[in-house]
């Protein structure tokens, strides 16, 4: 991909928009989406005339310092290039052949 959207992913860190709260003893932050009536009316006053809102406003849990989910990415992009003998993250579409998946239920091993 050329491109991909992490948002939701980097939401509820410490570096994230947002103040800690908790809610029945669990720590929460706020996330929106910058299409979302949240961030037009903090950012643009309002959502235009001619617009529509698209994102939510939803609380996610507090998930502390970003690093670890960053150092999860990481490894998991390291696992790929390994697996497809990939040096770098531009040889994959060359090393690989995606594939578009319709059965999201593996009954290979049968029913559990």
């Amino acid at each position: 991909a050329d491109f991909v959207m992490l948002g939701g992913m980097f939401a509820g860190h410490d570096e994230s928009a947002g103040e800690v709260i908790e809610r029945a003893g669990k720590k929460r932050k706020m996330f929106y989406g910058m299409s979302s009536d949240t961030a037009m009316k903090k950012y643009s006053g309002g959502v235009a005339e001619y617009r529509s809102s698209e994102g939510k406003t939803v609380e996610v849990d507090y998930r502390g310092p970003v690093s670890k989910t960053i150092l999860d990415l990481l490894g998991g992009l390291r696992s790929a290039c390994t697996y497809t003998g990939a040096s770098q993250l531009k040889d994959m579409s060359k090393r690989t052949t995606f594939i578009r998946v319709t059965q999201q239920l593996n009954t290979v091993f049968g029913q559990s």
